[in-house]
């Protein structure tokens, strides 16, 4: 038990209620200050843990042996049965106090633990070039690293909103981020949409105006929440792109997919 205020209030509480209570009892009719030693034991606890109320429930059955041996009302005999219900009530107070409190220490421990890996892990993700969004199973994001909200110009008061994914894509439609005409973004927006609600892994290219190409790959996690990274590729992309096949690739676009706008207009 390390000696503090904590540590000692206990104790000193219960010499102090008892000597108080003798004195008393010497003048008027005082009654029986059991009901009192049990809360000081049960506030001891609480402080301080285990061995300083059991310090002070040793204190109290003392306390309330003297005080019995001088009360005029009580004869000595008839004090044995309330100081063995004090004593078993005492201890019995300072065992469940003590161990809540060890356990709560021990919770708000692992607690602080947790957050403070997870202050690590959240500043690491912030030093690497991968856009990295963490999804709940609304698909709203918990989480938005640096990376993501640099590509999308996405400002910090919107990334630590929790916005849904369809806020983050209309995001970087309005602020004009993707390579796409305007009349193919609505099914763009569309196909991520369903991607993210269906879990589909399949990596896919995403051309910004900005010049770069960032490979996106949603993964579902085990709590049904997802994980988008956006993994930036553009010197592999732009270094392997075949000009003459412009015409093909901008046909696998399909703006007519009217079957993945109504998946967006039941997103909105």
């Amino acid at each position: 038990m390390r000696f503090g205020w904590r540590a000692i209030s206990g104790p000193v509480l219960t010499v102090a209620i008892t000597l108080l209570a003798i004195l008393l009892d010497r003048s008027i009719h005082t009654p029986s200050p059991a009901p009192l030693f049990i809360c000081i034991v049960a506030l001891s606890g609480a402080l301080s843990g285990f061995a300083s109320a059991m310090t002070s429930a040793a204190l109290a059955v003392a306390g309330a042996a003297l005080f019995f041996a001088g009360h005029r009302a009580v004869p000595l005999h008839a004090s044995a049965d309330p100081i063995g219900l004090l004593a078993v009530t005492a201890f019995g107070t300072a065992g469940i106090t003590g161990l809540m409190r060890e356990r709560l220490l021990d919770s708000f421990a692992a607690e602080r633990r947790s957050h403070a890996i997870a202050a690590r892990l959240s500043a690491a993700l912030d030093q690497v070039d991968i856009g990295i969004v963490l999804l709940d199973a609304e698909t709203r994001a918990e989480f938005i690293n640096r990376a993501f909200r640099d590509y999308f110009a996405l400002p910090d008061e919107i990334a630590d909103g929790k916005p849904p994914f369809i806020a983050l894509m209309y995001h970087g439609r309005d602020i004009g981020a993707f390579e796409l005409p305007e009349d193919e973004l609505g099914t763009f927006i569309a196909q991520r949409m369903e991607m993210v609600r269906i879990g589909d892994a399949r990596p896919i290219n995403i051309g910004l105006r900005s010049g770069e190409v960032l490979r996106f790959v949603c993964t579902v996690l085990p709590d049904g929440g997802r994980m988008l990274s956006t993994t930036p590729v553009t010197d592999l992309v732009r270094h392997t792109d075949a000009p003459a096949r412009a015409d093909y690739y901008r046909s696998l676009r399909d703006p007519a997919n009217r079957k993945l706008i109504r998946y967006l207009r039941v997103a909105e």
